[in-house]
């Protein structure tokens, strides 16, 4: 059998290569610290765990949901984001039901693109924007994100055929792999650039709960004028560690809302209800479990920062997300870098590189691990005598 011209083009998956040299020095026997990856290490909250349980065990869940999903999520989600940002939506246009917002992402090009359009995308930036680029047999175009910059996208600096070409921009803030948190500003700025060029916009929420020094993650629905050109998707996977969950949504412009609709009408018949009942209490329940996670992860943030300058390693703290984003010493590529530590370590970090090629000179470190596992990651380090 011949494999389809769009699954020949689909990108390396970086994170299966990453897996595979880290199962490879754990069957050796070798004790490695795994800062590589980006899955939560806490559990799911008991709360939204027990609503699955009674959830599950009525009979009325184990029919299918409606295609685009149970009316209480898609309410629970418009209460969601009124409370956490001010933001009013529609539960009918403005709201879509997403298995994870992984898969929303790869889909959206597919819903608005024709063959050989063109997407902008962030450089670095999480590696799965590329699946829909291949599925959906369209271009792309990337951005630089620069530490001098904030890591943000300087939209004086695209050109002028991005400009004309580009039609779809995906954002990411609190950012994957850098870090770095936008603002209010930013956000502007970038409803204006997408109305002059015409570009939809996705903003990749993921991170929307992990802020840090007390400044909680700006909503691009927050800004006038957003709902008019783009779309925020938002997980639970993060803010309530339901990674394994696979349940999440899209919410803002109705037109892309409904193309994302339309599309999952084709693909699913929607999510098990009793997981979209989970989801409802994940966002109308207590959430103290919300807050306690946030300063689990600051003090993890600040006892490796702290480390790392301790060491000599010239560090910036992140402001948002559960990553590090840090520079790989002088002499070394990213891949060399993170090919040393795993060899000589057995710490697994993310080399920048497998983020675009404005990655590499980093490494990312997901603070995923207590604080102790941190520690002694930074002192193994430091006996290869780098900085």
């Amino acid at each position: 059998m011949q494999y389809s011209q769009r699954l020949k083009k689909l990108p390396q998956q970086f994170f299966a290569s990453l897996v595979n040299k880290v199962n490879k020095a754990v069957a050796e026997g070798r004790d490695v610290i795994n800062l590589g990856q980006g899955n939560p290490d806490q559990p799911t909250p008991a709360n939204i765990v027990k609503a699955l349980q009674v959830a599950a065990e009525d009979p009325k869940t184990h029919k299918y949901s409606p295609f685009r999903g149970i009316p209480e999520l898609k309410e629970a989600a418009v209460e969601f984001y009124k409370k956490q940002y001010g933001v009013k939506l529609d539960p009918e246009t403005e709201v879509a039901i997403l298995f994870g917002t992984k898969a929303g992402l790869v889909e959206l090009p597919l819903c608005l693109l024709n063959d050989g359009d063109t997407m902008l995308l962030p450089d670095p930036g999480y590696p799965d924007y590329l699946s829909g680029v291949a599925l959906a047999n369209v271009e792309y175009e990337t951005f630089p994100l620069k530490a001098e910059n904030g890591f943000l996208p300087d939209y004086e600096a695209f050109t002028a055929e991005q400009k004309e070409k580009g039609k779809l921009m995906y954002l990411n803030y609190p950012n994957n792999p850098t870090g770095a948190t936008a603002d209010h500003a930013f956000f502007e700025e970038t409803v204006r650039f997408a109305k002059e060029n015409q570009i939809a916009v996705v903003h990749d929420f993921a991170y929307g709960a992990i802020g840090y020094n007390g400044k909680k993650p700006v909503s691009f629905l927050e800004v006038e004028g957003a709902k008019d050109v783009g779309i925020e998707m938002y997980t639970l996977s993060k803010t309530y560690n339901m990674a394994g969950w696979r349940v999440g949504f899209a919410v803002g412009n109705a037109e892309i809302i409904e193309a994302i609709n339309l599309i999952q009408d084709h693909l699913y018949c929607s999510l098990f209800p009793a997981v979209q009942k989970a989801a409802v209490e994940a966002l109308t329940g207590d959430q103290t479990s919300v807050d306690e996670l946030v300063d689990r992860y600051e003090s993890r943030r600040d006892t490796f920062i702290a480390a790392c300058r301790e060491i000599g390693w010239d560090v910036e703290a992140p402001q948002g997300s559960f990553f590090a984003w840090l520079p790989v010493p002088e002499g070394f590529t990213s891949e060399e870098f993170a090919d040393l530590l795993l060899e000589k370590a057995d710490v697994a970090v993310a080399a920048g590189n497998g983020f675009g090629e404005h990655g590499d000179g980093y490494v990312r470190v997901g603070l995923l691990v207590d604080e102790e596992r941190l520690i002694e990651a930074v002192h193994r380090i430091e006996k290869l005598d780098l900085f």
